[in-house]
């Protein structure tokens, strides 16, 4: 390539990442565009998703039904991906709840969908559970991402936590989250917890956590509602971890979707990634140090 040639492909390259990086700045970073109101119409059509999606888990949740989302695939697979998990792999799928009337596009929000499943050898779940009910420290065991966390209420199999989530991606963020989270049997060595955010406000300023929040349902839109489902059954010499996430967010600007969609819905996808590692990796450390006395 002729050096003038060379040079200008060099000058196009940095303009469209300079132009990329305005264009994400601009919109995602500068407070008087990060405003986004929660219109009833996005939380009605979330709620009927939300809906949908409980009574697909009803069904799973019976006897017979499919409580890992890799026992639904073709036998082929279905051992394929067993073997991938025996192996410390971690799989994780878009997931879509698809019946009349309800769909996942909905107006001005986006609905985030995926599930994803571990496993733990050696560990049972009764090692694990003291673990996992533990809402007094998720700060320690999903760093940085909470940063404060603790048991509001608890009565038989039903809790209340809070959590102060942390997300650094576009921009910092902070989050003061509330939760109803209730536990259930699904069989022998099967359980299931059902966590539903009641409360999401972010905080106006990220290096203050304690400081003001913005009224909820009117601040960036990053993260409006997050419900987490999971799933534990001890087989196979070990544990099994699943958990389907959904949250909802804004919307992306008209016109920009081909730019940063991709980038807005990696991040559900790598966090829920990230907490699945993370659990796996504590609840086999907490499990050998009680095995040990310590």
């Amino acid at each position: 390539m002729p050096q003038r040639v060379f040079s200008q492909a060099l000058v196009y390259r940095a303009c469209v990442r300079q132009a990329f990086i305005a264009i994400v700045g601009g919109l995602l970073l500068a407070p008087a565009l990060l405003a986004a109101d929660l219109k009833p119409k996005t939380t009605e059509a979330f709620d009927k998703y939300v809906a949908a999606t409980h009574a697909r888990f009803a069904n799973e949740l019976k006897p017979g039904g499919v409580f890992l989302f890799v026992d639904e695939l073709p036998a082929n697979e279905r051992k394929e991906d067993y073997g991938k998990l025996k192996a410390g792999e971690v799989l994780v799928e878009k997931r879509d709840t698809s019946t009349p009337g309800v769909k996942k596009d909905i107006p001005d929000g986006i609905v985030h969908h995926w599930v994803s499943l571990v496993f733990v050898p050696g560990v049972t779940l009764e090692q694990a559970l003291p673990v996992l009910q533990d809402y007094d420290h998720r700060a320690d065991l999903y760093k940085p991402e909470v940063i404060a966390s603790h048991t509001i209420s608890h009565e038989g199999d039903d809790y209340k936590m809070f959590m102060r989530l942390y997300q650094k991606r576009f921009t910092t963020v902070v989050f003061n989250t509330e939760y109803a989270v209730h536990w259930g049997r699904a069989g022998e060595g099967k359980m299931f917890a059902d966590s539903i955010s009641t409360r999401v406000a972010e905080v106006k300023d990220a290096s203050h956590p304690d400081g003001p929040e913005h009224p909820i349902g009117h601040d960036s839109g990053y993260l409006w509602r997050l419900n987490t489902y999971w799933r534990f059954e001890q087989r196979d010499g070990g544990l099994y971890i699943q958990c389907e996430a959904l949250s909802l967010t804004r919307d992306i600007p008209y016109g920009l979707g081909w730019l940063l969609k991709p980038l807005v819905t990696s991040i559900p996808k790598g966090s829920l990634t990230a907490a699945l590692k993370r659990t796996r990796e504590v609840v086999q450390e907490k499990s050998k140090q009680a095995s040990s006395g310590n």
